[in-house]
């Protein structure tokens, strides 16, 4: 199979030097796709800004912005038969982008505007057909509701449950939901094993 995994976070630019980001370091997904290439996937690797080496074997694409992210997932979807999308896209970004640093005045407040950006993951699951969509809600407090939500909204197969305390974490544990009615209490565990039970659950063992 040709498996498409997005990882890491995007950072979304308010000015030359500063931006908008998350806290996510990458390893679940850099987690995944190692769990795919193991068992003789063809991995693509879309990334945001991390401090992670890629995995030995990957399509690796290194992008910033969601904008960015959706463009090359858009590129290689149409050749993947599985999606993994694990990356913490920014849910917002700056309406605009200022060519110069922005000066700090005092005792002067400040307004952002900010513009929503787009839903990778919904996106690309729309056009899935038969093909496998397995997303990650990070949520505070129990977050179910809202992970059924999306697991459902989005057109997925899975989703994993997380919570705040997981990002920069290498220990984790997943709630993972599927559109079938299953449900499994993941962990805690590190990344690595989890991610390759993850790959278990998803694809089935003939995979």
């Amino acid at each position: 199979m040709r498996v498409l995994v997005t990882a890491g976070p995007t950072r979304e630019p308010l000015d030359p030097v500063r931006f908008l980001g998350n806290r996510s370091s990458g390893r679940m997904g850099y987690s995944i796709a190692r769990a795919l290439l193991a068992r003789g996937h063809e991995v693509i690797l879309v990334s945001g800004p991390t401090s992670l080496k890629p995995p030995k074997g990957v399509v690796l694409e290194a992008v910033e912005t969601g904008r960015q992210m959706l463009t090359a997932c858009r590129k290689h979807w149409k050749t993947c038969d599985a999606l993994f999308g694990v990356a913490a896209v920014a849910d917002y970004r700056p309406a605009k982008v200022s060519k110069r640093k922005l000066k700090k005045t005092e005792n002067v407040s400040k307004t952002l505007e900010l513009v929503s950006n787009p839903d990778i993951l919904a996106t690309l699951a729309r056009s899935k057909g038969k093909r496998l969509a397995f997303g990650f809600a990070l949520e505070s407090g129990s977050g179910l509701t809202e992970a059924l939500r999306k697991l459902r909204d989005k057109n997925l197969d899975w989703i994993a449950l997380n919570g705040p305390e997981a990002q920069g974490s290498k220990i984790s544990s997943l709630r993972v939901l599927g559109a079938d009615g299953s449900d499994h209490l993941l962990g805690p565990a590190n990344k690595e094993a989890l991610a390759r039970t993850l790959v278990r659950t998803a694809l089935g063992s003939n995979y």
